[in-house]
């Protein structure tokens, strides 16, 4: 009997170092408290505004939102403000971004609109500090190169903004570069998923990023380990809320606020 208490002690303990967040409480989490958030800016399509296009940042920024953007590393080595691995989607064409220049995605158009899809500089350039960014890492087995060419960037960047990513290798390297910088796990409950993408859903690689706050699918708000991650200290950002009433029953789980397509109270 004894072996087994001392055994479920030793796993109890375990689980916990993985989960564990951040430590510090990184002055930067005040901003965050009660923000809204545009995901990929304040698009509208029917208006001729593409999702992460230079119109929605700046609408976002009219209307004073704080905005949320997603960034890949080109062939070429430049970072270019998209969501998806490939342009299949936002421009009919079937290949990843990793495998081209920037000049062959400049000739694309963003779902046939007159907007082609913005390099981070010129994302940077469109907001000009006048609301927080929160910017997402995406992963293309090139994490250390898109992490050191985005923070050439951003180190320039007079504006407030955040990291986070589904990918902790992301997270991991401005832990051990840019300590400064408030960091975020981005995660959800991967139903129907692959085992090792469950685990992440459990937060079980927090050891490698130890976040400052965890951004969390709002629809699986009960997920035992989010919560638990909350009651151990980290900020919870809630993602992406499609309506108010999403948001008004979710309060009590999150603090800031990750919308698309309206406009919140």
């Amino acid at each position: 009997m004894l072996y087994i208490l001392l055994f479920i002690l030793l796993s109890c303990c375990v689980f916990l170092f993985l989960i564990f967040p951040a430590t510090r409480k990184h002055s930067d989490r005040n901003v965050l408290n009660g923000l809204y958030i545009a995901h990929r800016g304040l698009h509208d399509i029917a208006k001729g505004i593409p999702e992460n296009s230079i119109p929605a940042f700046k609408e976002a920024v009219k209307q004073g939102f704080a905005i949320e953007i997603d960034i890949h590393l080109t062939k070429d080595a430049k970072v270019v403000v998209f969501h998806d691995d490939d342009m299949k989607r936002m421009c009919s064409l079937d290949r990843k971004i990793k495998d081209m220049t920037l000049e062959e995605i400049k000739a694309l158009r963003l779902l046939s609109t007159l907007y082609t899809a913005p390099t981070l500089k010129e994302c940077l350039s469109a907001i000009d500090g006048k609301v927080p960014l929160l910017i997402e890492f995406k992963y293309d087995g090139n994490s250390k190169a898109l992490c050191e060419q985005a923070n050439k960037i951003l180190s320039e960047y007079n504006g407030k903004y955040f990291v986070q990513s589904f990918y902790p290798q992301n997270l991991y390297w401005y832990k051990k570069h840019r300590k400064d910088v408030c960091r975020g796990q981005l995660s959800c409950a991967f139903k129907g998923e692959a085992f090792y993408k469950k685990l992440s859903g459990c937060l079980l690689f927090n050891f490698l990023s130890r976040p400052d706050f965890v951004s969390y699918d709002h629809r699986d708000e009960k997920h035992l380990c989010r919560r638990l991650v909350t009651k151990l200290g980290t900020f919870p950002v809630g993602w992406t809320f499609t309506q108010q009433e999403e948001i008004d029953k979710n309060k009590k789980h999150f603090r800031t606020y990750i919308f698309e397509n309206f406009i919140p109270k």
